[in-house]
């Protein structure tokens, strides 16, 4: 593959890298390569640490499987007595002689040439991106590759378990990338089938691909290694290809969820037996043969790397166990470019990376009708790749020129010395749908995570509680204890109130969330960002101000109503809440997200009555949380403070609302606009003002006259009330309304 007639395959990424790299560069690209080696280098150190900081009996626990006292390298019987070895006969062939040197420096030398592996597979990824590529994907893709591998389960498995599913990996992308010679190739890709199996399946796609040599050679070199095995070990050989087909009844079982193949979600489907096995080997072919049908096609358009990835992931779907540490093909994926709209670009790499980085549970909430997709998500992002993503073909027009975003006209800096961030430009169009629910569910994933994390102990906390106290008995706003006995006096208005408190903290931000994506896109982004600052500088006050609320506050007289009666006697006296913060009061994000919810509508709806039952929500939400006794009156006043803070920063980085951000063309700024007619209307084209003007037609989203009689509002994108992003009519586009559609 490595010798594809094709001007672009990986040869020529090769010259062209390191012309593009012995090129002198600007002094930006310099510094964003030299950051980025930095990151990947702390990465490859923080890992390391990580190893060596852990108790050695608990570190490379997966190496004691050859180098322990009961390890492979000392058994003298079978291999697989030990019930933890699940590599092939042949692995313990090669590595049980080495026995005395592993017992020395196995350990170390497995660290350190554990993250050497990883960075030479970093290396020859980024090399064998498809061409032409820019001087600078070529500088920057290699601490890109490298930094993301670091932070990949896999890897970090590989690390701290001691495992080698880097290798089989490493071996194949040698194969197909590195050396020169069909046969050389094809023999690093039949060790890594030795060593791991299913591999092979790359035998077929170098046949498919005109380096016949390469496969034959993949294909002896396999069999010779399985034979050689099989010759020196012959019951262990049995039991790994026969007894244990193929190695399914080895090492965990095989319904667990860290064996994310099609057999261990069957299994995991409640499936077994001959019926489980008979539909695995269906599909199992299927995915097979669709997965080289487009790692083919990928081949001859010059993605050779996308095309070892699709295969990689027809890898993981067919073996009988596909353990964490084997996923890699996954994260290389990255490589192709899918969607067309540039806002698009940006979904699959970040599913991937996400799903490589991150634990199933951070992806998915924890709730029962989603198990089954958090249980195979890594499976589900392979059958994907290898079978449904529609990865550009490098004819296509979009490949290298995406269909642009359309941003809002500039606007100057709100302040001399703060500058507006590019990236959070006033965007007219609606964001891709399946990247902001990632990106919202990994954020507050991780937000929940940092409130656990920076919980305060008790004494602080309360401590805390009674400096607040304090303060407000100074300031007379201590109602919290009148307020929540006066609600316990009141059955009715206490249901009422603890049931808005439990309910309406996550309904409502989601609620306005989703209509601001569906109709009003533009207003969504600011609100949004506007929100995620708030929340931010919410976490930042949790960590440093620990704050025990009132409920949790002994002899203050408080009666918790949501969460019932606390013993204070015991030192766990918070545990009901324990799975979140009990102490994470100061600033109360509760009120906070309800007044958020408040502007939010107030700035946007279109009727007052709208506005006013908008408004309402923090009003409510402000009675909840003090007659409840979950937070002081300053908690509400903290909340108020980093949510004014969100809207100050987002405007002062980005500017005002896209809406006051379209400007009318210079020639008619100082035209006075005539009455719209209702075929103006129809049409969406307004005629310019002043006889004989000779200026025609203008866009609807410039043509909103200034207020007087006779004046017509006339909704767009611009100003966020178009439904429909993609008849949004750009404001610069000189073209008529109609036209523009």
């Amino acid at each position: 593959m490595a010798d594809a007639k094709h001007s672009g395959g990986p040869v020529a990424a090769f010259g062209g890298g390191a012309a593009a790299a012995a090129a002198p560069a600007g002094g930006r690209l310099r510094a964003a390569r030299l950051g980025l080696w930095l990151i990947a280098g702390l990465l490859a150190i923080r890992q390391v640490a990580v190893v060596l900081a852990t108790p050695r009996g608990d570190r490379l626990t997966d190496l004691e499987t050859w180098v322990g006292p009961h390890g492979v390298l000392h058994v003298k019987g079978s291999l697989y007595e030990t019930a933890s070895f699940t590599g092939t006969p042949f692995s313990g062939l090669v590595l049980k002689p080495l026995t005395n040197a592993a017992e020395r420096a196995l350990g170390w030398s497995w660290i350190f040439g554990t993250l050497l592996l990883v960075v030479a597979l970093g290396l020859v990824a980024a090399r064998a991106l498809p061409q032409p590529a820019g001087r600078r994907t070529a500088l920057l893709a290699a601490p890109v590759a490298i930094s993301l591998l670091m932070l990949s389960l896999p890897v970090r498995n590989a690390f701290w378990l001691g495992q080698t599913g880097v290798l089989p990996v490493l071996l194949v992308l040698l194969g197909l990338f590195a050396v020169r010679g069909e046969r050389t190739g094809g023999l690093l890709v039949g060790l890594a089938a030795a060593l791991q199996p299913t591999t092979l399946l790359f035998a077929p796609l170098l046949w498919c691909t005109g380096r016949r040599r390469a496969a034959a050679a993949a294909g002896a070199t396999f069999a010779t290694g399985t034979a050689l095995a099989w010759a020196a070990m012959p019951h262990d050989s049995a039991v790994y290809w026969i007894r244990h087909c193929a190695g399914t009844g080895l090492g965990g079982p095989a319904d667990a969820r860290a064996n994310q193949s099609l057999h261990g979600a069957l299994l995991r489907f409640g499936l077994t037996g001959p019926l489980e096995i008979a539909l695995f080997l269906a599909l199992a072919a299927a995915v097979a043969v669709l997965a080289l049908r487009r790692a083919v096609r990928y081949a001859h358009d010059g993605q050779l790397l996308l095309a070892v990835a699709v295969t990689g992931c027809a890898v993981i779907a067919v073996s009988p166990t596909a353990w964490q540490h084997q996923l890699l093909w996954v994260l290389l994926s990255v490589a192709g470019r899918a969607g067309r709209r540039a806002s698009d670009r940006y979904v699959w790499p970040v599913a991937v990376v996400l799903v490589l980085t991150l634990p199933a549970r951070a992806m998915l909430p924890q709730m029962a009708v989603l198990n089954p997709l958090r249980d195979n998500l890594v499976l589900l992002a392979a059958l994907a790749a290898a079978t449904a993503v529609p990865f550009l073909s490098r004819a296509d027009e979009h490949y290298r020129t995406p269909v642009a975003t359309r941003y809002a006209d500039p606007v100057p800096a709100r302040l001399r010395h703060v500058p507006l961030v590019p990236f959070l430009r006033r965007v007219l169009t609606r964001p891709n749908l399946l990247l902001e629910l990632l990106l919202i569910r990994v954020t507050y994933a991780a937000y929940s995570q940092v409130r656990v994390v920076a919980r305060g102990d008790r004494a602080t906390a309360e401590h805390h509680g009674r400096q607040v106290h304090s303060l407000e008995h100074f300031l007379h706003l201590d109602i919290e204890h009148w307020a929540n006995h006066a609600m316990v006096r009141l059955p009715r208005l206490d249901h009422f109130l603890s049931y808005y408190y439990e309910t309406f903290h996550f309904v409502l931000p989601l609620t306005v969330l989703g209509v601001l994506y569906l109709r009003r896109p533009a207003d969504y982004r600011w609100a949004r960002t506007a929100l995620g600052v708030a929340t931010l500088l919410a976490l930042v006050g949790f960590w440093l101000y620990p704050l025990a609320p009132p409920r949790l506050m002994p002899g203050f007289g408080f009666i918790d109503t949501v969460h019932g009666v606390q013993d204070f006697s015991k030192p766990e006296y918070g545990a009901l809440t324990a799975l979140t913060n009990p102490y994470a009061a100061m600033p109360s994000l509760h009120f906070g997200w309800a007044l958020w919810c408040g502007v939010v509508i107030a700035v946007v709806a279109p009727r007052w009555w709208m506005k006013a039952l908008g408004l309402l929500h923090p009003l409510f939400t402000v009675s909840a949380i003090i007659g409840t006794a979950n937070h002081w009156v300053l908690d509400a006043v903290g909340g108020a403070t980093v949510v004014a803070t969100g809207f100050t920063v987002t405007y002062l980085l980005s500017g005002p609302r896209a809406r006051t951000t379209a400007t009318r063309p210079p020639e008619l700024r100082k035209a006075t606009p005539a009455p719209v007619s209702g075929a103006a209307l129809t049409t969406g084209a307004v005629p310019s003002a002043g006889a004989g003007s000779g200026t025609g037609p203008v866009p609807v989203a410039d043509a909103t006259p200034s207020a007087g009689a006779g004046s017509a509002t006339i909704p767009s994108q611009a100003t966020g009330t178009d439904t429909d992003t993609d008849t949004d009519i750009d404001p610069g586009d000189p073209r008529p309304a109609s036209a523009a559609r």
